[in-house]
Order: C-alpha cells, then sequence, then structure tokens
C-alpha cells in the first residue's frame, strides 16, 4: 500500500538532535504510568479494551487521564475491530489493550484483518511476569510468537524502562511506510517497577527506513506508457486512499482522460459520480471495470496488489497489458504480476510526480489517443449497468433497502459492513464520494466487523452519522458491542439485512451445489427438532437490540421503507438497529465464478456478455 507521514494523524516526536531540543522533563513513575504518558504523547486519544490480571496495573493510571478515553468493549474482538474502524476513519492510529492469554488471542482476528488492509493499529497486551515467561503460567500464551505472521513488527517488553521507547517506536512503525498492525506485549512485573520517564525517547530503529520518494526514471518512463497506450486503466487501490492521494488522482486522471477503477478497499479515492469511473473490479464487479482490465493495454497500479478477488486465475489476467506497478511496500511489485515499470514510493509523491511528466508528455506532442477505447467502455457500461429485480411477491429488496439508506443518508456519513452480499451491495449501490467514508474487511474478510467498526469510527468522529450495513449472520457476531455504544454515548445505526440465511454461502449453494442448503439457514432450527419453530425468526433482533439499550424498529415493506430508514435518521442520541425482513433469493451479480478467467465474467445468472468483434476480444 501506498503511504505517507502527512496523512496518519499523530506521530512520535523525532529523535532529537544534539542542541536542537531543551533537556526533557524527568519523572519518577511505575512501569504502566510511563505506558499512560506515551499514549498521550503520542497523541492517542481514545483506547478500547478490557481490563484482566496481567493489564490490570496499566488500568489505574488511566483512570486518572485527562488525555486518553478508554471505551470498555464486551469482546477482545470487538476493541480491536473498534480501532481499527478508527484508524481508517480518522487516520490516525487505532488502539486497543487487552489481558494475556485468551484476551491476547481474541485480538488474533482484528489483527490479522488490520494486517490484510494495512490499518494503522497498536495492539497492547498484558503478559505474565517476565521470571514466568515460557512456564505455562496461568494465562499465558506466546502472543508474539501468535502474531509475528500478521503484525508489522510485534514487541516483548520486559524492562519498565523500556516501555516509552516502545510505544513510540509502535506507533511510528504503524503509522509509516505501509502502515499496519504493531503489538507491544509487556510483561505485569515491568508496568509494576518503577522507572523514569522522559519525553522523546531516544528510539533505535536502524533497518526501517522506508522510501517515499519515486526515482525519477520509472515515473517517466510510466508517463510515456500512458501517452502511447490506446486502451490505459488506472486501478486503484487503498493504498490512495491512505496516503491522502485523492486530489492527485483526480488530477491525473483528468490529465490523462483515462478510465478509473476503484477496489473495494479503495472506493471514495475516485468519486463514483466522475464521468471516468468506471466501478469497482474484480469478482462481484462491475461488468465495464472487470472488461476494461481484461482489454486493457496498460494498467497503472496505484496502491493495490494485484488481489485474487480482482485478478480472478492469475495467468489469464489483462493478457495484452503492460504493467505500470507503483507502491510504498517494494514486496508486492512482482508478487502476483509482473510490472514493466515498477515504481516504489508513497501514493501522492508517486501520482504528483506523475502529473508532472504526463504533462511534459504532452507539451512535447505526446498525448493518448483513447476516444476508441471510450466508445467500447461507454458501450459496455450502457449495455451491461449494475441494477437489481424487485421481487415478485412484494417483499424488501435487499439492493433497494441499501441503496434507500446510501440515498436518504446525511452528507458526509460513513459506512460501514460486514462480510457477504450486503457487503457487495454496499459497494455498489451506495455512491461514494469522498475517502473514509466507505469501511470494511476486505483481505481478511471478517464477518462481525462492521458493529464494531462503527462503534469505532463513531468514536473517533462523533459529529458524522455513522451506519452499520450488516447481515443476519455477521450482526450475531459482534453485537454485544451495541452495549458499549448504548453506555458510552457512542450512537450509531445499524441496517440489518435479514434474509434468514448466510447468503453468500446460500448463493454459492445455489450455483454450485445444486441448491443443497447445508447449514446456512439462520432464522429456524430442522423441523425435527421443534416443529413449531417452523417459520419464526430467532433471536428476535428487535427486542435483543431494545436490550442492549438501543432504539429498535422493523421493516418487512416496501412502503414503509423511507419512513423507517427517516426515522432511523433522527435518532441522534441512542444506537439505531433496524431489522430489515428481505427477499432470501436475492444474489449478488456480476459475478466471476472462483478459479476462473475474468473473462467469463457472468452479468447475471447464465447470462455472458457479448463485447463485439473488437481486435481482441
Amino acid at each position: 500500500m501506498l503511504m505517507t507521514e502527512q496523512a496518519t494523524g499523530h506521530h512520535p516526536q523525532p529523535r532529537p538532535r544534539s542542541g536542537a531540543t531543551p533537556a526533557p522533563t524527568v519523572e519518577h513513575v511505575t512501569g504502566a504510568q510511563s505506558l499512560i504518558r506515551s499514549l498521550e504523547e503520542v497523541g492517542a486519544d481514545t483506547v478500547f479494551g478490557i481490563p484482566g490480571g496481567c493489564i490490570l496495573p496499566a488500568y489505574d493510571p488511566m483512570m486518572d487521564s485527562k488525555k486518553v478515553r478508554h471505551i470498555l468493549v464486551r469482546h477482545e474482538q470487538g476493541a480491536g475491530h473498534a480501532a481499527t474502524g478508527y484508524a481508517q476513519a480518522t487516520g490516525k492510529v487505532g488502539v486497543c489493550m487487552a489481558t494475556s492469554g485468551p484476551g491476547a488471542t481474541n485480538l488474533v482476528t482484528p489483527i490479522a484483518d488490520a494486517h490484510m488492509d494495512s490499518v494503522p493499529l497498536v495492539a497492547i497486551t498484558g503478559q505474565v511476569a517476565s521470571k514466568a515467561i515460557g512456564t505455562d503460567a496461568f494465562q499465558e500464551a506466546d502472543i508474539v510468537g501468535i502474531t509475528m505472521p500478521i503484525t508489522k513488527h510485534n514487541f516483548l517488553v520486559t524492562k519498565a524502562e523500556d516501555i516509552a521507547r516502545t510505544i513510540a517506536e509502535a506507533f511510528h512503525i504503524a503509522s509509516t511506510g505501509r502502515p499496519g498492525p504493531v503489538l507491544v506485549d509487556i510483561a505485569k512485573d515491568a508496568l509494576q517497577a518503577r522507572t523514569t520517564f522522559s519525553w522523546p525517547p531516544q528510539t533505535d530503529l536502524p533497518g526501517y527506513r522506508p522510501v517515499t520518494k519515486p526515482h525519477a526514471k520509472q515515473i517517466r518512463e510510466a508517463a510515456k506508457l500512458i501517452s502511447a497506450a490506446r486502451r490505459p486503466v488506472l486501478y486503484v487501490g487503498g493504498g490512495v486512499i491512505k496516503s491522502g492521494a485523492t486530489a492527485e488522482l483526480k488530477v491525473l486522471a483528468e490529465l490523462t482522460g483515462a478510465p478509473v477503477t476503484t477496489t473495494l478497499m479503495a472506493l471514495g479515492a475516485f468519486p463514483d459520480s466522475h464521468p471516468q469511473h468506471v466501478g469497482m473490479p474484480g469478482m462481484h464487479g462491475s461488468v465495464t471495470a472487470v472488461t476494461a482490465l481484461q482489454k486493457a493495454d496498460l494498467i497503472v497500479a496505484l496502491g493495490a496488489r494485484f488481489d485474487d478477488r480482482v485478478t480472478g486465475k492469475l495467468d489469464s489476467f489483462a493478457p495484452y497489458a503492460k504493467i505500470v506497478h507503483a507502491d510504498i511496500d517494494p514486496a508486492e511489485i512482482g508478487k502476483n504480476r509482473a510490472a514493466d515499470v515498477p515504481i516504489v514510493g508513497d501514493a501522492r509523491e508517486v501520482i504528483a510526480d506523475l502529473v508532472q511528466a504526463v504533462q511534459a508528455e504532452h507539451t512535447e506532442g505526446n498525448k493518448g489517443d483513447y476516444s476508441a477505447w471510450w466508445s467500447d467502455l461507454n458501450r459496455w457500461r450502457e449495455t451491461y449497468p449494475l441494477g437489481y429485480d424487485l421481487p415478485e411477491d412484494g417483499s424488501l429488496s435487499p439492493q433497494q433497502v441499501i441503496q434507500r439508506i446510501g440515498q436518504l443518508a446525511p452528507e458526509g456519513t460513513v459506512f460501514t459492513a460486514g462480510v457477504g452480499q450486503h457487503q457487495m451491495w454496499a459497494a455498489h449501490f451506495i455512491d461514494y464520494e469522498k475517502p473514509a467514508t466507505w469501511l470494511n474487511s476486505g483481505g481478511a474478510g471478517t464477518m462481525g466487523y462492521a458493529v464494531p467498526a462503527a462503534m469505532g469510527a463513531k468514536a473517533g468522529m462523533p459529529d458524522r452519522t455513522v451506519w452499520a450495513i450488516d447481515g443476519d449472520g455477521c450482526f450475531q457476531m459482534t453485537n454485544q458491542e451495541l452495549t458499549t455504544c448504548a453506555l458510552n454515548n457512542i450512537p450509531i445505526k445499524v441496517a440489518i439485512i435479514n434474509n434468514g440465511a448466510l447468503g453468500m454461502v446460500r448463493q454459492w449453494q445455489t450455483l454450485f451445489y445444486n441448491q443443497r442448503y447445508s447449514n446456512t439457514v439462520l432464522h429456524s432450527g430442522p423441523d425435527d427438532v421443534n416443529p413449531e419453530a417452523k417459520g419464526t425468526r430467532v433471536p428476535d433482533f428487535v427486542k435483543l437490540s431494545e436490550a442492549m439499550g438501543c432504539v429498535a424498529l422493523r421493516c418487512e415493506s416496501p412502503e414503509d421503507l423511507d419512513k423507517v430508514i427517516a426515522e432511523a435518521n433522527a435518532i441522534n442520541d441512542r444506537p439505531v438497529v433496524v431489522d430489515f425482513i428481505v427477499h432470501e433469493d436475492a444474489q449478488v451479480w456480476p459475478m466471476v465464478a472462483a478459479g476462473t478467467s475474468n473473462d467469463e465474467v457472468m452479468a447475471a445468472r447464465g447470462v455472458r456478455p457479448d463485447f463485439g468483434d473488437g481486435e481482441d476480444d
């Protein structure tokens, strides 16, 4: 992912140079007090967590902090996803905290999620006393070892004097270069011991030097390819949002005149309403976006990683295209698709330099003619637009529900989504005009992400409306965080797209398993277990949400849709949950079946697009 420090919010102070700063104030404190003071100094204003034995020493001084707000969650997974939502919405580093053993292992899923989506996160965990490490002590788990493959870096701290430096380094690593999660595991005796605290600490990261400035020669080569291409595509990934490069992207797109496709993690990086935007690529991307990449003679990848959900069968992806691949992480370049022009650098610097280089090409009379290309693209857009059919029985269409939520939401609303059908419909049928208005779990595909991520986003952006678009399956994984929202004045809004099933899995069973619906029905048990339960919906989400301190509504009729959404939008003093009872057979289209070529994209079930007789068809 492409990244710049300017976009990430708070950072620790740089290492002081001799004579450049006054002598720091020295305080005599416990390790736990040093931890809280360090969090204050790096600008961490919100921590999501749950206390327990080994992290308990840190909770006492946190009670006295006037700068750090702690939000007591109901499950550590909720803490991790809330920290991620906070980071994605604000651009700052998200912080979560847990105790040793099961507390720490409950953070593994959100840490893996943040790692896949390059989210700046610092997870602080308590550890058993240093002399007990390795003895299988009560609530001991090697969380450093467990998380090593899913963190950008992690630390085990056994001395109180190392705490301040480690926190400064953790926040710096998490927020610079390609952002990601950093774990800081602190032994209980280190938290209890006495030490001195001074800020800024002397940090020592000799091997960590992210490259942000791209090589000028590579930029010039990329500009020449753009000017010479006939069918270019700007393939934009989430790194463009993380780098704060959306304004530069718009300049580059309009300067070149090339079509722009934004991945699931990049929605909002380029306005959906812009005439050059051709949609989201990938397994459930728009026909135009998928086909544009397949037919392109040049792909300019900016902060994207050629993920399998975008490429489909890799060896058949974009067979005619030369590749310009720009990324802050050199490990991503050439990992999945060889690059003709590799560019290591920060997105904002890369795109800004590309703008100048393309302008220079234009000055010399080298400007691409994309008129025939746009003729094809516009024909595909008109022939295969995104759409959906309303159910014949008059029940609610899930796509219509999500579309109307987007249309009726206040300006600047932040949307989070779980994972599955509702995620794809939210990506397609809500318009994203600005960055950081769409938060979701892209790489890991984590069910249960939406509610705690919405909580974190709202905690970080209290003046913004936050809607969580969730499925009834996802909702049942982390809905307990609604209690956290109700008790901490975090009035999020939740739309449960309730089709009574694990919808995306059911869709695959419909298409690939002869409609054998094995263990995907959620709302009732097998008839032979409880015949009276057939057709009932368990749990009752309205009663459940009310029990957690929320306003709860239910909508089952298209005639009531706008009224119920308006009622939810009008309530801003408590969390609101709306149970939308929708048709169970709705499916997500377009679709590229797993393991197949993007050439085999289906616009709808059984409908293969006809792209005419172009020279590369």
